[in-house]
């Protein structure tokens, strides 16, 4: 016999239950797992179609030179000049690590700087060496150190490499810890209950796992590229995302248990009245990630899909384990808090802070909006003095790491661009033209050709082609180098017949600033027509998902200005990541839309029944303080990046904890409310809501919780 309608009632959640306590169970282990298939190589996030990726691909044919360089570079305590038995001491010490196994090539001859302050050496270490790499840095440390009266530091990309592996290190445990304790504490602080936030950071926890399951399957078979970037704002998205959407079913399932003894009953208008808000709010985040693959930057392609299966795993989870664990324990998931049944109709007699906020709204809404915009637009006045060429080398890390206080000496003592050349490639047969116009070149300080060792006069030929090594006379992370880079490119490509290629590191941030340029232009239309899309689907509009989506480009360029200044004024940075602005955009304004999506689906559901004007009152009181929280907690989670001690990972942070307190807060509770009242049913057209008629006939009320 099948059973009872009662008993299938009891069975089906139960069972769902179970699923997820198995599924978390499994796949839970991932969430610490996915740094084993995470690269922090920064080669592989370069522009695909750049001349900068290009080299790096010609190199491979080079097989002696695919090595990590590290610059060992001593100074002389206090100040004085280096002696003949110092730099003898130098070369000698260097020579025994010769053929070691972690070296692929004899070390460079010891040098001494003009100013005779300091001297340097190259190494070339295996780049494969993975978790070895520290300990071969120690070794060339020690080796280094015997070397009396001097200060040993190492730079260069071995030891930049080493310092990234460190700051990432933990990044599983760590970060997650932080955003898991902070969502608790101000679960905990906002609701009052014990229950209630076990069950969100549970539910987060099950999505997390299972998105991480499926990216390291996805990277263990190619298919993704994970580095520690992602993966950090894997875990922050993922965990703010599923407690945004299990605050606002929570909240809505509470305000049907205060209307409705059925808990069953409760739950299926619960979902019925937010599941819809929910998906496409997930969908604006999912699809504006998607976007991503348009960029022609390798971890930009890297983290739509990354993150839109992040997305989806959070929504899986608020709509199916948080429902299956609400309608099991009833009443009882608020405790210790009451949810009393109240008879009588749902007029949300709302109380406290939000019910002023949409009386002022209500009462002056030109002035409200006026306001308001007057500030956004005060704001967004400095969004063009953030400078997004770049994060320089000694700002890269928030910490002071050796590999930037030794790039800092080696800078103070020779040609800014020692250590950190720019590469060129080209055929053999044009090698004396091809050298000629590198040395010519303004800002090319010297020009070596790569020769088989021991033998200076015979240059390496692979496939025909040889490889120059350019040294800049200004530090490799400046403008001036990046400007020298474009010089060296328009002389090395005149001469005929040559095929020259000009690669390096100042090299790959020039193409990388120029992509990145290149991936706003392109992805950030796209975006907002996706988002548009959904938001006419949704609001049944034109008008209105128009001015969602001119409020929440808004306050993306009001929270650019604010942070070009804190940036500059109060962290100390001098420059953002490429990158920055496209990650800020695509957060902000999808994450945005997000709790304008939440506020006016319940505007327009209040607007139905009782008319506009009282429909936006109702609906601002109704989801003020939900929403609130939740972009609070959004907040407080990307703020957790900031423990990482990287500048990108802190102004990613920033931007999007900033920017979502500003859209909630402001652009949310004050602008839209306000530019609705103002325009009234036209902000509607050509949907029902802009024809006047009377309100619809009272239907079952809404509850009074969020969409």
């Amino acid at each position: 016999m099948s059973p009872s309608p009662r008993l299938a009632r009891w069975l089906v959640p139960a069972l769902l239950l179970v699923a997820w306590l198995g599924i978390g169970g499994t796949l839970g282990p991932y969430a610490g797992k996915l740094g084993e298939v995470a690269t922090n190589d920064q080669a592989a996030f370069l522009p695909r179609s750049a001349e900068s990726t290009k080299v790096v691909r010609a190199q491979a044919a080079f097989r002696q030179q695919e090595t990590l360089p590290a610059v060992v570079v001593w100074t002389r305590d206090g100040g004085a000049s280096v002696t003949p038995e110092q730099e003898q001491a130098a070369t000698t010490a260097l020579a025994r690590l010769d053929g070691g196994p972690a070296f692929a090539g004899p070390p460079s001859p010891v040098a001494a700087s003009e100013d005779g302050r300091a001297l340097r050496a190259v190494l070339q270490l295996r780049p494969d060496l993975g978790d070895e790499l520290p300990s071969a840095l120690g070794e060339i440390r020690a080796a280094a150190s015997v070397v009396g009266g001097t200060t040993v530091q190492l730079t260069g990309p071995a030891a930049t490499q080493a310092d990234l592996s460190d700051a990432f290190a933990g990044i599983d445990g760590l970060l997650l810890g932080v955003a898991l304790l902070t969502v608790l504490v101000i679960l905990l602080l906002v609701y009052r209950s014990v229950l209630l936030p076990v069950l969100i950071i549970i539910g987060a926890v099950f999505a997390l796992g299972t998105a991480c399951a499926v990216v390291y399957a996805l990277a263990d078979r190619g298919l993704v590229r994970v580095d520690g970037q992602v993966q950090g704002i894997l875990s922050i998205l993922v965990i703010g995302a599923a407690t945004d959407y299990a605050l606002l079913l929570t909240a809505r399932f509470r305000e049907e248990l205060q209307h409705e003894d059925d808990r069953f009953t409760a739950m299926r208008d619960a979902l019925r009245r937010s599941a819809g808000p929910i998906v496409a709010s997930a969908g604006t985040v999912a699809l504006g990630l998607l976007a991503l693959f348009l960029s022609d930057l390798t971890n930009n392609r890297a983290l739509g899909p990354v993150g839109a299966i992040g997305i989806v795993c959070a929504v899986l989870s608020a709509l199916t384990f948080l429902p299956c664990a609400l309608v099991l324990l009833g009443r009882r998931a608020y405790w210790p808090a009451r949810v009393r049944r109240e008879n009588g109709g749902r007029e949300n007699g709302g109380r406290g802070i939000w019910e002023r906020t949409a009386a002022l709204v209500d009462r002056a809404p030109r002035k409200v909006w006026s306001v308001v915009l007057v500030g956004l637009l005060a704001c967004s006045a400095f969004a063009p003095t953030l400078n997004s060429g770049g994060v320089p080398l000694d700002e890269i890390f928030v910490n002071e790491a050796p590999s930037v206080a030794g790039q800092r000496e080696l800078s103070r003592h020779f040609p800014g661009g020692s250590g950190n050349p720019a590469v060129v490639i080209a055929d053999a047969d044009r090698l004396p033209e091809v050298r000629r116009a590198v040395e010519e070149t303004d800002g090319v300080a010297s020009a070596s050709v790569v020769a088989e060792p021991g033998r200076p006069q015979s240059p390496v030929i692979a496939d025909g082609r040889v490889r120059v090594d350019a040294t800049l006379e200004d530090p490799p992370d400046t403008e001036a180098a990046k400007a020298t880079v474009a010089r060296l490119r328009q002389a090395v490509h005149a001469v005929p017949d040559a095929g020259a290629l000009v690669g390096g590191y100042t090299a790959q941030a020039y193409d990388t600033q120029r992509t990145a340029e290149r991936d706003r232009a392109l992805i950030v239309p796209v975006v907002l027509a996706v988002i548009l899309v959904i938001l006419i689907g949704l609001l049944r509009s034109l008008v209105m998902p128009l001015l969602l989506v001119a409020t929440v480009a808004l306050n993306f360029f009001a929270t650019l200005g604010v942070s070009a200044l804190v940036f500059r004024y109060v962290f100390g940075f001098t420059g953002t990541d490429s990158s920055v602005p496209l990650y800020g955009f695509v957060f902000l304004v999808a994450l945005g839309v997000d709790y304008n999506i939440f506020l006016m689906s319940r505007v327009r559901e209040e607007s139905l029944r009782h008319g506009v004007r009282e429909g936006v009152t109702r609906g601002l009181t109704a989801t003020g303080g939900v929403i609130t929280s939740a972009g609070v907690v959004l907040a407080a989670t990307f703020a957790a990046l900031g423990v990482i001690p990287l500048a990108f990972l802190v102004q990613i942070a920033f931007i999007v904890a900033f920017g979502v307190l500003m859209d909630t807060l402001l652009v949310r509770s004050l602008l839209v409310p306000a530019l609705v009242l103002d325009i009234g049913p036209r902000a509607w057209w050509p949907g029902r809501l802009s024809r006047p008629a009377d309100p619809a006939p009272e239907r079952k009320p809404a509850a009074a919780g969020t969409d």
